[in-house]
């Protein structure tokens, strides 16, 4: 087996302990493949790293949970930061366990904790990456939930947060309404 089939069946074998399930399947494990799935569609030549990193963005999501941290934005970017961590962390072994160089290593981990986006193409890759997902497979939900202010405003930090390609393709590929899909032309 390859080292890179290794890393992603053990990513598979973590996310399968999820205990939230989606569709009648551990939601990370799911979510895990959507990433893959994603990055095969928009990025063919896609390198090893790109690939584990977005199979793994979400591994063992579960360890920590939002309920344990302070309410408030504060609260949240503290357990974003501590996720991302946890998931370089987690990643970084895997790979190592798998025979992957510390660079290799340390490139991962920088995607994961989103370090350099809008400055470093691999991190922005998986922004993008991770950006897709979100409308493809959850943004409904999500919208369902919501009022049209916080819809409209999640939608313009995702746009903000993509490529200029990233949005192009949205546009090109998601029937957006009008205010939602101004988001994307900026």
């Amino acid at each position: 087996m390859s080292p890179l089939s290794t890393v992603l069946d053990a990513i598979d074998t973590a996310n399968a302990a999820d205990p939230s399930e989606e569709n009648g399947h551990p939601a990370a494990r799911l979510y895990g493949e959507r990433m893959s799935a994603e990055v095969d569609r928009l990025f063919p030549d896609a390198s090893d790293t790109l690939k584990i990193a977005a199979r793994g963005q979400h591994i063992e999501r579960w360890h920590l949970k939002r309920a344990d941290y302070p309410e408030g934005r504060t609260g949240y970017l503290t357990w974003r930061r501590d996720l991302a961590r946890h998931h370089a962390d987690r990643v970084g072994a895997l790979m190592r366990s798998a025979g992957y160089s510390d660079e290799s290593i340390q490139t991962v981990g920088r995607m994961l904790r989103k370090e350099g986006l809008k400055r470093d193409a691999d991190v922005q890759a998986l922004e993008d990456v991770i950006c897709f997902v979100f409308l493809k497979w959850y943004f409904a939900a999500f919208a369902a939930k919501h009022s049209e202010e916080k819809i409209l405003g999640i939608v313009q930090k995702t746009a903000r947060k993509m490529s200029a390609e990233g949005r192009a393709r949205v546009l090109a590929e998601f029937d957006l309404p009008a205010p939602l899909a101004d988001a994307f032309r900026g």
